[in-house]
């Protein structure tokens, strides 16, 4: 199907659980067009081991997740944004079952286990430790029965069109022949994931370039709460192996953490021990490492029997076995990854972005869910309660703007013709080894300054039009990092996923604050200055996009 023959009213960006709920209801207002880098199947939904947490079983309550979600996020979650999610949540996942959606049961009765800093077992799995690939599946099952949903695979979005400070449409190449489309739409939901491919390790699978985030930022959408980004604790160590994850659940079931010399520590860290929130484990196995002068520690699951680990981690049994590790016998070597963005682009609670017209749910999107450190298992679900308000909010704003969209020319949007740039994957290399070594788990002023200055020199190799999807990736990746890095740099405290080794405690003043990053024409206002927010020169102007903002607190 030639992209450039299409008519639609609504275009979503993304294919995992966010973006695939939001089309669904979006199908309900009109036309909606799918776009989706490389393979349909590499989202970071597909890879969601653990499960997906609400508050469904006799023994749970609403109150008890809500109080869960604010306590992981250190006091610095929007508390109505949780308050829709942990509400909404059971009737997203029940409308999930009916449309086909099958989660583990013992006899008649769900299978709820606990995860990390849950008060209570509300996590509901699939086939032991693929639930993500469970939802995916149910929901694009139901989405292929929809008539009005089409779906473009192997589309890279390059820009988004903006036109008179209204979102309307985006830039696509494909990646197949190489031709770049301008693709009008009455609103664009974007659910593009996250960005952990800008660390040299990461769970997230190699198309989590943060482009969603990049493109936003350029169109001139406000960033939010960068510098938050999550670390899992416990990733596959080998040196011949990427770093798989190895699920929250399988401490949540009884797992133990060893270091080199085979010694439990987690209890000298936090009373909850292996159970701690994921931040305080992932310092832990660092501080750990640091001081047996090892590149790892050991995650145990030997004393559980051979039989429950299996049937319960069938998923991860088999994977370690590819790499020569037999779970139920030997330990396995495990070190913290990148692995979940808690900012992103910002978004009120119906998913409304600050550039009219488009929309964000999903890990692309800070809705303030997350706060400084998100709950385990909370993202499907956000994912599920988010992409259904933010194509809520599309259809509402397209209402205000009836009639056809109109658009430029692709030779009016882009600036100049895109070119070829040497050898993408030298700088994307450099760009990861950087922000691991300087942007990591453990950060500080010097660390930080170093790194945004080499990230700046790096932009300005990259203020041209690229032809290639590895090109833009890196393009992108860059411009993410930089906003990991300077607002990491901002925030002059320590508070949940973010710790800095020159500033380590929580409560300084204005530690409430969240930081926000935008595009301007290269001077901050006065009022922004005040409000310490950060604002960022594009490289080259961008056309086409809203006019000089302010940013305020949020």
């Amino acid at each position: 199907m030639s992209s450039s023959k299409i008519e639609t009213d609504f275009l979503v960006v993304g294919s995992g659980v966010a973006g695939l709920r939001a089309a669904i209801e979006l199908s309900r207002a009109g036309r909606v067009l799918m776009l989706t880098k490389g393979h349909p199947l590499e989202s970071n939904s597909m890879y969601a081991q653990g499960g997906v947490a609400v508050a469904l079983s006799e023994e749970d309550d609403v109150g008890s997740h809500l109080t869960d979600t604010l306590k992981a996020g250190h006091g610095l979650c929007r508390r109505e944004a949780v308050r829709v999610l942990v509400e909404e949540g059971p009737e997203r996942i029940q409308e999930l079952i009916a449309w086909g959606a099958k989660f583990d049961k013992i006899g008649k009765r769900f299978a709820f286990t606990r995860e990390a800093a849950h008060s209570r077992s509300r996590i509901l799995r699939a086939r032991g430790d693929a639930t993500g690939n469970e939802m995916v599946r149910a929901l694009m099952t139901y989405a292929a029965r929809q008539p009005r949903i089409q779906r473009l695979d192997r589309r890279f979005t390059v820009d988004l069109a903006v036109v008179d400070g209204r979102c309307c449409g985006a830039v696509v190449l494909n990646e197949m022949t190489g031709e770049r489309t301008v693709l009008p739409a009455s609103a664009v939901v974007l659910s593009t994931g996250g960005a952990g491919q800008v660390y040299a390790r990461t769970t997230n699978p190699g198309n989590a370039t943060g482009d969603g985030m990049a493109m936003a930022l350029r169109a001139g959408a406000l960033l939010m709460d960068m510098e938050f980004v999550q670390f899992h604790p416990t990733s596959l160590y080998l040196p011949s192996s990427p770093p798989f994850l190895l699920s929250e659940a399988i401490r949540g079931e009884g797992g133990q953490l060893r270091n080199i010399k085979g010694e439990l520590f987690m209890h000298r860290y936090h009373p909850d021990g292996a159970l701690a929130p994921r931040d305080v484990v992932s310092r832990a196995i660092w501080s750990e490492m640091a001081a047996t002068r090892a590149r790892h520690v050991y995650l145990d699951v030997t004393h559980l029997g051979a039989a429950f680990v299996k049937r319960r981690f069938p998923t991860i049994y088999a994977t370690c076995l590819r790499y020569d590790i037999d779970m139920t016998e030997e330990w396995i070597p495990v070190s913290p990854s990148a692995h979940y963005m808690m900012g992103g682009v910002w978004t009120d609670v119906q998913g409304a972005t600050t550039l009219p017209g488009l929309c964000a749910a999903g890990e692309v999107a800070c809705s303030g869910v997350h706060g400084a450190n998100r709950l385990a298992s909370n993202s499907l679900l956000e994912g599920l309660v988010f992409g259904m308000r933010a194509a809520q909010s599309a259809v509402a704003h397209a209402g205000r703007f009836p009639g056809p969209v109109r658009l430029p020319h692709l030779e009016e949007l882009e600036q100049g013709r895109p070119t070829d740039f040497d050898d993408p994957e030298k700088l994307r290399s450099s760009l990861r080894r950087l922000m691991w070594g300087k942007v990591g788990l453990v950060r500080s002023g010097d660390s930080l300054i170093s790194a945004s200055a080499q990230l700046v020199r790096w932009m300005r190799l990259l203020t041209k039009p690229f032809a290639s999807r590895a090109a833009l990736e890196v393009k992108n990746m860059v411009q993410v990092a930089r906003c990991i890095t300077d607002a990491a740099l901002w925030r002059e405290n320590s508070v949940g996923a973010h710790y800095r080794s020159d500033f380590p405690e929580a409560n300084r003043p204005g530690w409430r604050q969240h930081s926000q990053l935008l595009f301007t024409d290269g001077q901050a206002s006065e009022s922004a200055a005040k409000e310490r927010a950060l604002v960022l020169s594009p490289p080259a102007p961008v056309r086409g996009r809203p006019g000089k903002k302010k940013a305020g607190r949020s």
